[in-house]
């Protein structure tokens, strides 16, 4: 049941692209061009800046509301993911201890505020990656990776990628419901089978994906992609990808969060 639920969960993110919003009718390659230089912009800030991010959250925010995302749902990946992020920048507390900000007595090293601002950028990207399959999903993700250039056989692997993680996991399913059938809830017995459970899991999905290689021989593939879709890259795409260009330069480069402080300053003077 648990693999069950794990294949539910990594079918429900690719579900939600099935509505129909502001954010889910603009076109794939649109979205997939906006949130590259979405990720482009989140990575090009210095290892020191953390002020400087809280705009970007803004604008996940907005983008995740128009498109009716659930944050229970993003919240739920990120904190699988998260343990890989906290491993990449927990060190850089040890490696760089010279004090960067001091607040009264109390002083803050260089390391920390590393490791908070990889943090930020690792909820940034994975949470824009996340809307993105929400929104558009991963087949459309792929396509439009098609039509923008990308060669054809990594588009073709990604597909297949995606389509052989429930291979694997459908078999994997119905070995441990059949082993746990017959060995009932003694997980001694499971440790003790675990190298040949593994073994026949690799035989069958590799037989399995053999015989849906064959079957879309036998109905024409080619190796090309053929969409049902229509691609029509209109106004409102380029509207999109403009402004959000406008606001990720602005960003950057305008210091967004300084001259809000000093509007503050000044309005509270």
């Amino acid at each position: 049941m648990k693999i069950d639920a794990a294949i539910n969960s990594i079918r429900s993110l690719d579900d939600l692209a099935e509505m129909n919003t502001p954010v889910h009718v603009l076109d794939p390659r649109a979205k997939v061009l906006v949130i590259l230089l979405f990720v482009l912009t989140t990575v090009s800030f210095p290892k020191y800046e953390i002020a400087g991010l809280m705009p970007l959250f803004f604008y996940l925010v907005l983008i995740a509301a128009l498109g009716q995302i659930p944050w229970k749902t993003m919240a739920r990946y990120l904190v699988l993911a998260a343990p890989f992020a906290i491993f990449v920048g927990m060190f850089n507390p040890l490696l760089d201890q010279d004090i960067i900000i001091r607040w009264e007595k109390v002083g803050i090293s260089g390391g920390w505020i590393s490791f908070l601002s990889i943090i930020l950028k690792f909820m940034l990207t994975a949470s824009a990656a996340l809307i993105l399959v929400a929104t558009t999903g991963y087949v459309s993700i792929c396509g439009a990776l098609g039509h923008m250039g990308m060669p054809r056989i990594l588009v073709v692997q990604f597909l297949f990628l995606f389509r052989f993680i429930f291979i694997l996991t459908d078999e994997a399913s119905r070995m441990m419901r059949a082993h746990t059938l017959r060995a009932g809830s003694d997980r001694g017995a499971l440790i003790h089978v675990w190298g040949s459970l593994a073994g026949h899991l690799l035989l069958r999905a590799h037989d399995r994906g053999q015989r849906l290689y064959a079957a879309m021989l036998a109905r024409g593939f080619d190796g090309k992609l053929r969409s049902v879709r229509n691609w029509n890259w209109n106004a409102k795409d380029t509207l999109v990808v403009l402004l959000s260009s406008a606001f990720f330069a602005l960003v950057k480069f305008g210091n967004i969060v300084e001259a809000l402080g000093d509007a503050i300053t000044r309005s509270a003077a």
